[in-house]
């Protein structure tokens, strides 16, 4: 027999996955991923908080998300096409190649790491340009936290890579080890 804490722990990985599936298909149309992982976060900080949250919320999150996160959707796959033409640089063997393909991918990694958090942070009433900026900064003040969601979000990769049926719910996953990384950074 599992006991009742258990069973709330099992509980929660549930509606990460549930929550990832919810993500993956609100963000088909890839500009819409920001505000899509905004509306699972919110749905997962409602979850975890014993308030009442379900589809109809998430989805009323998800609208009002993407009414300027599509701005930033389109902004973060401009940002990852430019690391594209950086390791063509490098596979062209050009000088300096090698250096600028690094400091893109490195650019790239705290970009996602930046979206990720801001996205932890979103409320319906946050300015995408604020939430960016403050992101921003926490991803270079707090190299741990950080590093914690580039792990996770690498290992959630990974796993999901092996298993490409789990890309889908893994982005419920990979969004709630960032919004604990953001409480983390917000009890300290």
């Amino acid at each position: 027999m599992l006991k009742p804490q258990t069973l709330e722990r099992f509980g929660v990985f549930a509606e990460c996955l549930l929550v990832g599936v919810w993500i993956a298909v609100a963000s088909l149309p890839l500009v819409t991923l920001p505000a899509a992982l905004a509306a699972g976060a919110a749905h997962l900080r409602r979850w975890t908080g014993d308030e009442e949250s379900g589809w109809r919320a998430f989805v009323a999150d998800l609208r009002s998300a993407a009414r300027r996160g599509w701005i930033v959707g389109v902004a973060s796959w401009a940002a990852l096409a430019l690391v594209g033409v950086d390791l063509l640089i490098v596979r062209a063997g050009l000088p300096g190649g090698r250096l600028v393909g690094a400091l893109g991918i490195l650019a790239a990694i705290g970009m996602v790491v930046a979206v990720l958090r801001a996205c932890a942070a979103w409320r319906p009433d946050s300015s995408w340009r604020s939430l960016l900026a403050a992101a921003a900064r926490r991803t270079v003040r707090d190299p741990a936290g950080s590093l914690l969601v580039v792990c996770g979000f690498a290992v959630i990769a990974a796993s999901a890579w092996f298993v490409v049926p789990l890309a889908a719910p893994a982005l419920g996953v990979a969004m709630a080890a960032t919004l604990a990384v953001e409480r983390r950074a917000a009890g300290r």
